[in-house]
């Protein structure tokens, strides 16, 4: 069979046995034509989980019979024969193991595929039970003695065993833990799926309104309106934007959204209307509401863009997420958006932007602050910064001021904010320091660390929650 057939396989025999799925991990593995030592290893491994002994042996008897220095298979098959009652059988296996540790302390076969330690002490403690079972209590007492002066990480489990032998109590032997298997190469299992070497073809510059085409063919039947019109010579018209969003008022005019690009046929008539086409429609609009396009927006109508229908939105949290959301998004809407991303309620968080060539935040939110997304967005992306809102009980709030920078608190009496936070200021205590609130805790600070929010805010006007 193909290797990449058997990569694919085994791997997905490997995600069966993760899942505790022992016949779906045999129903793969059985598909295996050319099995390899380390698949047969996880066959046993999926018998001896279902307590199936006999087919398990018959697995490691393949596994041995085709890497017959491999440690970890003797010493895999000598704790299923002890629980079949092969007690000879497990006995060679036990010295096979043995030897082929080679005098090593541990072998870890982990380069191989199969993350799991096989200690020279655990062989012993096999051998160990092995002889007690055939009633050799004396012998599995010296075996375990010499076991607990092997180095290795086996904890007190030697220890324990030692006081089971001289109870003459049979200990239980030690087994690869289940679920412990060999597994191919992440590597080559990443080899194994289909590459998109080319990706999907996008649309950098078009003359067509929205083409988003993708992909190679001849010459294919366009959309109705979604080409460069054609005019008669002399014919005043070109690309536009709108101003903002126009809902039809009349017979034949057009309902667009703001920032949309339509093409214009002619100038307005006496009735101020101009006749253009948007999205494949032919319709009226009032001259007032359309501007210039430059070649720039006209040319490049690639999401993201001014003028264009979404932008990535960066969200500073207590950790960083990124959003897509549409231009015209309010900031009602956007606020609700990012509550939903950070599983908050929208009520008891807050948004601040950064305005242009200012290090100023200023809230999202409110009277005279930002209506739109589309006010920030800049190149496809806007920045914004979160604060988590936690109510204050039984405390006035003189006034909030904004945080211009991080503040790292000296002593237990600090307040800790981050950039942008809003904190409710509770007292002054001299004119240089504040006592606040934000997040839930209450401490002093610099005041110089903090802006106030609205020149309207005064401290007579103080408000209690």
């Amino acid at each position: 069979m193909l290797y990449t057939e058997l990569i694919r396989l085994w791997d997905e025999a490997v995600r069966a046995v993760d899942n505790r799925d022992w016949q779906g991990a045999l129903a793969k593995l059985n598909q295996i034509s050319e099995p390899t030592s380390r698949t047969l290893f996880v066959t046993s491994s999926v018998y001896i989980a279902l307590g199936q002994l006999n087919p398990a042996i018959k697995s490691l008897d393949q596994v041995i019979a085709k890497d017959e220095r491999l440690a970890v298979g003797f010493f895999q098959r000598a704790a299923v024969h002890m629980m079949a009652d092969r007690l000879n059988e497990a006995l060679g296996d036990c010295i096979w193991a043995q030897k082929h540790m080679r005098e090593n302390a541990v072998i870890d076969y982990k380069q191989i595929g199969l993350r799991y330690k096989l200690y020279s002490w655990q062989v012993l403690y096999n051998t160990a039970a092995v002889q007690c079972r055939m009633g050799q209590w004396e012998k599995a007492g010296e075996i375990l003695l010499a076991a607990s002066q092997e180095r290795g990480g086996r904890g007190a489990q030697v220890d324990l065993a030692m006081d089971s032998i001289a109870r003459k109590e049979v200990i239980d032997p030690l087994f690869v833990p289940e679920g412990t298997v060999f597994r191919p190469r992440k590597q080559e299992v990443e080899e194994i799926q289909p590459r998109d070497f080319l990706g999907k073809s996008e649309v950098i510059i078009s003359e067509i309104p929205h083409d988003d085409f993708g992909g190679f063919e001849p010459l294919r039947p366009q959309k109705p309106g979604y080409y460069e019109p054609k005019v008669e010579e002399g014919q005043d018209s070109r690309y536009m934007c709108v101003k903002s969003a126009y809902m039809a008022r009349g017979p034949g005019e057009l309902t667009v959204p703001a920032r949309a690009h339509v093409f214009v046929f002619s100038e307005e008539d006496r009735d101020g209307l101009t006749t253009v086409i948007c999205n494949g429609q032919r319709g009226l609009l009032p001259s007032f509401l359309l501007e210039p396009v430059t070649k720039q927006t006209k040319g490049k109508k690639k999401k993201g863009t001014d003028g264009a229908d979404s932008v990535i939105v960066k969200v500073h949290y207590t950790y960083t997420v990124a959003l897509r959301v549409p231009l015209d998004t309010p900031s009602w809407e956007l606020q609700k958006r990012v509550s939903q991303k950070l599983g908050q309620p929208a009520a008891h968080i807050r948004l601040r932007h950064k305005q242009r060539d200012s290090s100023v935040l200023k809230p999202l939110e409110g009277e005279g602050c930002l209506r739109y997304l589309s006010e920030v967005a800049e190149s496809g992306r806007a920045t914004l910064w979160c604060q988590a809102e936690d109510p204050l009980a039984n405390r006035t709030i003189l006034y909030q001021m904004v945080a211009l920078y991080d503040y790292t608190a000296q002593g237990p009496e600090d307040l800790e904010f981050g950039e942008g936070d809003t904190i409710d200021i509770l007292s002054e205590v001299n004119e240089e320091w504040l006592e606040g609130h934000t997040a839930g805790n209450i401490g002093i600070f610099p005041r110089c660390f903090a802006y106030r929010d609205s020149e309207k805010d005064k401290v007579g006007e103080a408000t209690s929650l």
